[in-house]
């Protein structure tokens, strides 16, 4: 995996003018993030995104999740690069799996302090998939196992679910074959007591832990 060169570049959909000078003060005192610029209408953010190429776009969901949704998944087709994060005042469990399905790789509350939006920039634009826990934790839901009983392949294959791959993705990247993939997700969701790969990209940083996040990162880079 290729360093990577200069600031992670973020482009912002957002309708609020106050809201948009806050988030570039935020970012402005940042050597690795940058803000690109902004847009305040959904419908003018796809050819923003296509003109700028940015890293990331952070979306509000005032135009309704219906088209929020929407240009999730068409952002893919005019910048294959840029991540779509999803900056909202709330968002319901079955909606925050439903946009990490159509190619969402962040979802981060306007409440939350600004170092857990930086947080959150910067995971992204690692790779990482980063969802705050409120957000996708159901409530009264049981405490998930621990993942200490993952084989090496079984971890390998959550770091590349934490990434956004797909299974033939996974099975490409690993040399096996894609029905393999699936016999190990099912043993991962066995072990770890999640209920599908969605929430594994969710919980699956945490449940590896950092050291085995910094041990792939160090392989990565040795690999490279």
């Amino acid at each position: 995996m290729e360093p990577r060169v200069g600031p992670t570049t973020v482009f912002a959909c957002e309708t609020q003018p106050i809201v948009v000078e806050g988030l570039e003060k935020a970012l402005s005192s940042c050597d690795d993030l940058e803000l690109l610029g902004s847009v305040a209408q959904l419908s003018d953010a796809l050819e923003s995104v296509r003109s700028h190429r940015p890293d990331l776009v952070l979306v509000d969901q005032v135009a309704g999740l219906k088209l929020v949704f929407q240009f999730i998944t068409d952002v893919k087709s005019v910048s294959p690069a840029c991540q779509p994060v999803l900056w909202v005042n709330d968002l319901a469990e079955v909606d925050c799996f439903r946009a990490l399905q159509l190619g969402a790789r962040g979802i981060i509350r306007k409440s939350l302090p600004v170092e857990s939006l930086r947080e959150c920039l910067r995971s992204v634009g690692r790779g990482n998939v980063w969802v705050e826990n409120s957000l996708a934790e159901p409530s009264g839901s049981s405490e998930r196992r621990s993942a200490s009983r993952l084989t090496p392949r079984e971890r390998e294959i959550v770091h590349h679910v934490c990434g956004g791959l797909k299974n033939k993705e996974i099975a490409g990247a690993l040399s096996i074959t894609a029905g393999t993939v699936k016999v190990h997700l099912m043993h991962i969701f066995e072990k770890t007591g999640v209920r599908d790969r969605f929430e594994l990209a969710v919980h699956g940083r945490r449940l590896l832990g950092a050291e085995h996040a910094e041990e792939v990162v160090r392989a990565e880079n040795v690999g490279a």
